[in-house]
């Protein structure tokens, strides 16, 4: 089935709020075997807005809107929708009843356009709202089903799950459904990891695959579709396994898990400790590795070195280093590394030290150089780097890539 969703409201269309709604019923619909085909975003504009609807009635089979569904003149999806289908609007009283106790609950007096809100088409099949007042909406329409959700998130969703997923599922049945599994990569740029994978791309039919750039990382998403998720799994799992030979040393999780989690998961699974001295961070990576729940078990504290003089007394960063090879080099990062690791008794230092910007660059150190080390038992790795981007964007991706060096470390020599 063929699924438009249309999302309503001048302010998306202004960009006064954004619009979390299509997102979160296209993954509930794929998941459920639908093809959400379109989105489409249109104003509170009556002419506006029965076009767009009767052009999405031209190529989809159900159509779900959200928003309109209010007491004011401005809310007018189920007018329009109305029209379209022909039917007129008729108090829904089991609605009428819900909203006047729900004033009453509260204390407070209800407006006469209060009554707008459960008004209803005739024939409708109507959507109880349990977290407001208007109800959603069904019609049958040629064959075709237009359905109006309420616009507030908290609303929509609830009335997804409790209302119109079981509706749906009563009506069409599911002879398939549709999965994706992610995998999350780090220091392999999109075009390269394209060609490394690019034959299976090209082949794709069930599964289908696709690359897209997070700040994190490039992500490969991998979708199957089967009569049940036993079914998907084993669609994807070939593919995904033909992947991880390939280019498996730059995955580093799968799905929703993140390069802190991955880390902070390695470390205390080998009771290993670790301290951060900061410079161009700002305490950033220590922050994301103490996001953790049980974080404290390895995070053993850091050191946030701006100034020369920090490096030198808390660090023990030579001043002969800082003078000759400066604040922003390798040695200094290894220092930095060596020394909160020696200073508050852990397995692993790290030491980052750079150039956030937007001042402070030159032609030998532009902005978004940063060094970055990382200290065990008789080893340092350093690593050199130019990240690209503001302020908040270098200091993010060298803590990613910190991260990732702790990861490939804790890997490669602590097994």
């Amino acid at each position: 089935m063929r699924v438009e969703l249309i999302t309503t409201g001048s302010e998306l269309l202004l960009g006064q709020i954004v619009n979390t709604n299509s997102a979160y019923m296209a993954a509930k619909l794929n998941n459920m075997g639908f093809d959400v085909l379109y989105q489409t975003t249109v104003g509170d504009n009556y002419d506006r807005m029965r076009d767009v609807i009767k052009n999405a009635l031209l190529r989809s089979d159900i159509i779900i809107t959200t928003g309109g569904l209010g007491p004011t003149q401005g809310d007018i999806t189920k007018y329009v929708c109305a029209e379209i289908t022909g039917h007129q609007m008729i108090k829904h009283q089991q609605s009428l009843e819900q909203m006047n106790i729900h004033f009453v609950k509260r204390n407070i007096p209800m407006t006469d356009n209060n009554m707008r809100q459960i008004l209803v088409p005739e024939s409708s099949y109507v959507l109880m709202n349990h977290n407001g007042i208007a109800p959603g909406i069904v019609q049958e329409y040629n064959n075709k089903y237009i359905i109006n959700l309420p616009g507030p998130p908290r609303e929509m969703k609830d009335m997804f799950e409790r209302e119109l997923r079981p509706f749906l599922q009563n009506k069409f049945g599911f002879s398939q459904v549709i999965q994706s599994q992610v995998l999350n990569t780090f220091d392999i740029g999109e075009s390269l990891l394209e060609t490394k994978i690019k034959d299976l791309i090209l082949a794709q039919k069930n599964p289908t695959l696709a690359l897209l750039v997070r700040p994190s990382g490039v992500i490969i998403r991998v979708t199957a579709k089967g009569n049940d998720f036993s079914d998907t799994e084993k669609i994807i799992e070939p593919v995904k396994q033909e992947i991880y030979r390939r280019i498996g040393e730059y995955i580093y999780a799968e799905n929703d898990e993140n390069m802190e989690t991955v880390t902070g998961n390695m470390l205390k699974q080998k009771k290993l400790t670790i301290a951060c001295a900061e410079s161009c961070t700002g305490g950033l990576l220590t922050s994301r590795l103490t996001d953790i729940q049980g974080s404290s078990d390895y995070v053993m504290g850091s050191v946030v070195s701006y100034s020369n003089k920090v490096k030198m007394e808390q660090l023990q960063v030579p001043q002969e280093v800082l003078q000759i090879k400066g604040a922003v080099s390798e040695e200094t990062a290894e220092f930095m590394a060596q020394g909160v690791r020696k200073n508050l008794h852990t397995d692993i230092g790290v030491g980052i030290t750079g150039i956030a910007g937007p001042d402070g660059g030159t032609d030998d150190k532009p902005v978004g150089l940063v060094y970055i080390a990382v200290a065990g038992q008789g080893k340092t790795t350093v690593s050199r780097n130019l990240f690209s981007g503001k302020r908040h964007e270098i200091k993010y991706r060298a803590t990613q890539k910190a991260l990732n060096m702790i990861r490939l470390y804790l890997t490669q020599n602590m097994s």
